[in-house]
C-alpha cells in the first residue's frame, strides 16, 4: 500500500511537531485544528487546511489524531470525521493521544466493522523531542497494517515498537509513564534533600548523572527544576496527572498494586489545587519544598 496523503487532526504542541516532519519526509498532509490560527502556521509547503473534520477522510489514506483523551478521540471520530457514518473502507487511523486502552481497543473494533483499521501508536517523549524527530512510538494493531504505517513511523520518531493488538501499545505508554514520572519525583526528591543539606544543586545534578542512579529525566527535567523553568511547559502537570489516572484504573482493572503511582497521583494533585496545573511537570519539585519550606 503507497500512503500518497495523511490526514491530521489535532495541531497542538506535539501535532505540530509531528506534521513537520511528515511534511520533511515528503507526506502531503491535509490538516485541521479548532484553533485555526494553528492551521495557518503550517499552512503551505505541502500542508493544506481542511475546511472541517469531515472533508479529511475522503482525501486521505491514513489519518493521524494527536488529541487530549479517549474521550476526545471517540467525539471526533464519530461526531467530526464521521467515520461510522460515512464510512472509508480501506482508511487508516493511527491515534497518537495517551488512551484508555479499553476505550482505545473497543473503539478499533467497532472501526475494524466498518472496513476501517485503527492502530494505537502511543508517543513516548516532549514535545521538544517531537519536534526533533526524537521520540518513541508505541504500537498497538494488526501487524500488517503496522507493516503498512512503517514509512510513517519512520517519519514521526526515532524508533518504534510493535507491541500487539490494539490497546497495547496505549498499555506500552501508560507503563512508560508509571516509570518516567516517578524517576521525575525521585530526583526532586534528592535534589529537595541535597538543597535542605546546603549542598550545590548543579553540582549534585552532574553528580547524579554519572552515577549509577542516571536517569534521561536529569537530562530533561534537572535544570528546570534547580531553575524553577516551569512555564512554557515542554509538558503540562495536568497532563501528567491525567496519565497517572490512567494507570492507576489499569492497576485497578487487572489487580496489580501501585503504591507509588497513588502516592504520586497524590503530589500531583496538590500541585494542580495550587494553580499550577499549566506549569511543566518539572514543577513536581516544588510539592517537596513547600512541605519542607525550602523556598
Amino acid at each position: 500500500m503507497e500512503i500518497k496523503r495523511i490526514g491530521f487532526v489535532g495541531l497542538g504542541l506535539m501535532g505540530s511537531g509531528m506534521v513537520k516532519n511528515l511534511l520533511a519526509a515528503g507526506f502531503p498532509v491535509i490538516g485541521y485544528d479548532s484553533d485555526p490560527g494553528k492551521m495557518d502556521v503550517l499552512a503551505g509547503k505541502g500542508f493544506q487546511k481542511a475546511g472541517s473534520p469531515e472533508d479529511i477522510a475522503p482525501l486521505a489514506d491514513v489519518i493521524i489524531l494527536s488529541l487530549p483523551n479517549s474521550r476526545v478521540v471517540n467525539e471526533v471520530v464519530k461526531d467530526s470525521l464521521k467515520l461510522f457514518e460515512r464510512g472509508a473502507k480501506g482508511l487508516i487511523l493511527i491515534d497518537t493521544t495517551t488512551a484508555d486502552p479499553v476505550l482505545s481497543g473497543e473503539l478499533a473494533a467497532g472501526l475494524k466493522e466498518a472496513g476501517i483499521e485503527m492502530l494505537d501508536a502511543a508517543v513516548s517523549g516532549t514535545s521538544k523531542m517531537c519536534a526533533e524527530r526524537n521520540v518513541t512510538l508505541l504500537v498497538g494493531g494488526t501487524e500488517e497494517t503496522f507493516g503498512k504505517c512503517g514509512p510513517v513511523f519512520s517519519a514521526l520518531g526515532r524508533q518504534t515498537f510493535y507491541m500487539g493488538k490494539n490497546g497495547t501499545g496505549a498499555a506500552a505508554k501508560l507503563i512508560v509513564n508509571l516509570v518516567l514520572g516517578l524517576n521525575r519525583m525521585a530526583l526532586a526528591e534528592g535534589l529537595c534533600l541535597a538543597g535542605k543539606a546546603g549542598m550545590d544543586l548543579h553540582r549534585t545534578l552532574e553528580v547524579l548523572k554519572g552515577s549509577a542512579a542516571y536517569s534521561s529525566a536529569m537530562d530533561q527535567k534537572g535544570l528546570k527544576m534547580i531553575e524553577k523553568d516551569f512555564l512554557p511547559p515542554e509538558g503540562k502537570l495536568s497532563f501528567h496527572l491525567k496519565d497517572v489516572g490512567l494507570i492507576l484504573d489499569l492497576g485497578h482493572r487487572v489487580n496489580a498494586p501501585l503504591i507509588l503511582s497513588s502516592l504520586h497521583a497524590q503530589a500531583l494533585r496538590s500541585e494542580v489545587a495550587k494553580g499550577r496545573g499549566e506549569w511543566d511537570n518539572a514543577d513536581i519539585i516544588s510539592f517537596y519544598e513547600d512541605l519542607a519550606n525550602a523556598h
